[in-house]
């Protein structure tokens, strides 16, 4: 298993998932995340998203097969 951190923009307070998975470098851009996302591969905090847009905040987890990307605030 491979577990990233990403770091939320220290003026918003969530991302966008689609955005998310382009940003830690799983996709080139975000049509391609929601491509992703839309596939039901991705889970967030343990469920099945399949909201592209879904608003991701500090303190969830998203995993994408063997990837689990842990969101933390900013600071």
């Amino acid at each position: 298993m491979h577990e990233l951190d990403f770091e939320l923009d220290p003026d918003r307070d969530h991302v966008e998932l689609n955005h998310l998975l382009k940003l830690v470098g799983l996709c080139d851009s975000g049509g391609a995340g929601k491509a992703i996302v839309a596939s039901g591969m991705v889970y967030v905090d343990g469920a099945q998203e399949l909201r592209k847009t879904c608003k991701i905040h500090a303190g969830q987890v998203v995993q994408l097969e063997d990837i689990t990307i842990h969101v933390h605030a900013a600071g």
